[in-house]
């Protein structure tokens, strides 16, 4: 303990460092063999389960005042928290489309805490490894070198970015000066019925208000309709308005359904509007051999929203926002107070990250994404990617083949909306079994899925973003989905 001259004699000056290294070196070896362990015997345990009421009211425990030892700490973790979690690298969760992280990104996570930087910017070796990862995403999709990016932190965040930047590049005023009321004619943006709600909370957050984003109708397979795009745009400019960007979807969240992004690239140019590709689902389809045709004409996009903690399966949390023009997307949120002014030598001398972003203070993201990346190369993933999508098509012709099943929409890339059916079953009963399927296959620990509605209809929701998935994991999700609607069928749980 060290002891320091103060006003009223010698005080003890404290630190969060340990007493005793050796101790907490012991425990930490236990802890990364407690993880090798936790991942490696994944498929042995449920995917779900629900959190009896002693370990809820063990989250209700009010401030820890004094200390308690480590080793009972990391007790509490093991006992209340790895044993009850959402379940996403389980082989068996297709819940959402979250992507199942690996043990290298998580090897990445920790050194990132312990190195401790801060990627606000500076000249130090995380800042420059940060715009290596967003470099290394431009390659990805095809943009130039000398366009821009910031590393976020997952999807909603990296549209929020692109839609920041189109905002302020086609409004025609200064909007970091005068705001959102001084523009002349109110901005229109415009995209598919099928739109990720973070969209709406982007336009909210941007001050223009939900009615400025127009959701265009899609069609049969859930694509923006392209001539019913012309027309809108057309009817606001005559009405008073200004068309400013074009949102395409590189998969939909519903059903991973990708728009024409080559058409609309080329009406975007045509009209002088931004376009956006909202990427969080399939932009890294461009990496994958057999698939990347999928999402041709985002390599032309003026900005792109992509996510690592998806295809990339870094842990939690990352995303990626690209933008074509760097001193757009610089002018959009560079402010230089006093305190931080570049210097020409010294920590200060390198890029100010922060200037295009909304944060000052950002984590060393890069860290899990450039370590698997090294450790795999960017071909493994793409494999990786297209085994997924021939897994989605592989269950769909599973659903097809199953009299008792039916899909709802046919399966894009790797996601399958399907439900049971039975025998005469309808409406508002068949919404129940098929809701009581889903919650029963998560409570007894087999697989995770979500539901949602496609065409008006209600219906179960595959997403396999997920490295571990293997084809027998399709098939017990077909026998269990059939098993648990006729035992629920026959007892008259529910309907």
């Amino acid at each position: 303990m060290l002891m320091a001259a103060g006003t009223a004699g010698m005080v003890a000056e404290e630190t969060l460092d340990p007493v005793d290294w050796a101790d907490v070196q012991a425990l930490s070896h236990r802890i990364v063999d407690d993880a090798v362990d936790y991942l490696r015997d994944v498929r042995e345990r449920p995917v779900w389960q629900d959190m009896p009421a002693e370990v809820r009211e063990f989250f209700a425990a009010p401030l820890p005042r004094s200390p308690q030892p480590l080793a009972q700490v990391y007790a509490e973790v093991t006992d209340k928290v790895m044993v009850y979690p959402m379940g996403n690298i389980h082989p068996r969760f297709w819940s959402w489309y979250m992507g199942s992280s690996n043990f290298t990104g998580a090897l990445g996570d920790f050194l990132a805490a312990i190195q401790g930087s801060n990627l606000g910017g500076g000249n130090h070796a995380a800042a420059l490894m940060d715009s290596q990862v967003v470099n290394w995403c431009k390659q990805m999709m095809g943009f130039p070198q000398s366009a821009s990016g910031t590393l976020v932190s997952g999807g909603s965040m990296a549209n929020i970015i692109g839609l920041t930047v189109a905002r302020n590049a086609k409004a025609g005023i200064d909007v970091r000066e005068h705001g959102v009321a001084a523009i002349a004619k109110p901005l229109r943006f415009y995209g598919s019925d099928q739109l990720h709600s973070c969209h709406r909370k982007t336009m909210e957050a941007l001050g223009l208000g939900n009615r400025a984003l127009r959701r265009i109708p899609t069609d049969a397979g859930l694509r923006i309709d392209i001539e019913a795009l012309r027309a809108a745009i057309t009817e606001d400019r005559a009405a008073g308005f200004k068309p400013a960007c074009i949102i395409g979807n590189a998969g939909t969240v519903n059903t991973g359904a990708i728009d024409n992004l080559q058409a609309l690239a080329k009406l975007a140019h045509e009209e002088d509007v931004w376009f956006h590709v909202d990427g969080c689902i399939g932009a890294l389809i461009a990496v994958a051999p057999e698939n990347a045709h999928r999402v041709a004409g985002i390599e032309w996009a003026d900005s792109v929203a992509l996510d690592p903690h998806k295809w990339l399966h870094a842990p939690f949390e990352v995303g990626c926002a690209l933008v074509r023009d760097a001193s757009a997307h610089r002018k959009t949120f560079a402010v230089t107070p006093e305190y931080l002014e570049s210097t020409p030598r010294g920590l200060a001398s390198g890029d100010w990250l922060h200037d295009y972003g909304l944060q000052t203070s950002r984590g060393f993201r890069a860290l899990k994404v450039w370590m698997a990346l090294k450790e795999h190369g960017i071909e493994k993933f793409g494999r990786l990617i297209d085994q997924n999508i021939a897994q989605g098509h592989t269950l769909g012709t599973l659903i097809e083949a199953e009299p008792l099943l039916e899909l709802v929409a046919p399966p894009n890339i790797n996601i399958v909306c399907f439900r049971y059916r039975g025998d005469g079953i309808t409406g508002e009963r068949q919404k129940a079994i098929n809701t009581e399927i889903m919650l029963r296959l998560q409570e007894e620990g087999i697989a995770a899925l979500s539901d949602t509605t496609v065409h008006g209809q209600h219906c179960l929701r595959v997403a396999i973003n997920n490295h571990r998935t293997r084809r027998a994991d399709l098939d017990l999700l077909v026998r269990e989905t059939v098993r648990l609607g006729q035992e629920i069928l026959r007892l008259g749980v529910a309907g």
